[in-house]
């Protein structure tokens, strides 16, 4: 494991906590010699996790579409500002490099990002570990949903148990890189060429 994407608002909340929390955890990357991959954005927890990666001496790679680095959204202390063209483009770019993914508190952005690389991880795109990390209790709801989805047998209980929560930053990423991956790989392309 060497490159984390990171899913999280482009606003901070209404808790300090989750600021805290986010800048943290790009502190602890950076402290481990991992990558940040994230949405490029200045702003919001987005903002809070680049620039705790980037002030422990980190690497940071952020995704952003063109349309929002025009709006001045981009976040130029990025070591490297990878500029795309759409907001699909994007998340397929984060999943290629990345080696894990960590889903912080967040809105509808962030749930389309988590929910799209479970998604992938069910039809078998990607075979990569998955984390949330439960602030405050964030994703506490969340998790009771999913679990009522897998009991009315709309997704496998194994599917799930995939994902790794914590509310714990040190404890969640050894979790995650603790976990076997398939073959390490972003799967898509191996997957349409057979079709």
């Amino acid at each position: 494991m060497k490159k984390v994407a990171v899913f999280c608002g482009a606003r901070t909340g209404n808790d300090p906590i989750y600021a805290e929390a986010a800048a943290a955890l790009g502190r602890e990357l950076a402290a481990r010699g991992l990558t940040l991959v994230y949405g490029g954005g200045n702003v919001g927890l987005m903002g809070e996790v680049a620039k705790g990666a980037l002030d422990a001496g980190g690497e940071v790679i952020g995704v952003i579409p063109e349309f929002m680095a025009l709006r001045e959204l981009a976040y130029a202390a990025c070591t490297d500002l990878i500029v795309v063209d759409s907001m699909h483009t994007r998340k397929a770019k984060m999943a290629e490099l990345a080696d894990a993914f960590i889903a912080l508190p967040g809105g509808l952005g962030t749930f389309d990002e988590l929910f799209e690389i479970l998604t992938w991880a069910q039809i078998g795109l990607h075979g990569k570990p998955i984390g949330l990390l439960n602030t405050q209790g964030y994703y506490d709801g969340l998790l009771v949903f999913l679990n009522k989805v897998a009991a009315d047998g709309f997704v496998r209980e194994a599917e799930l148990e995939a994902v790794q929560v914590s509310d714990d930053i040190g404890a969640l990423i050894d979790l995650l890189a603790a976990r076997p991956q398939h073959a390490g790989e972003w799967q898509y392309d191996a997957l349409r060429d057979r079709s």
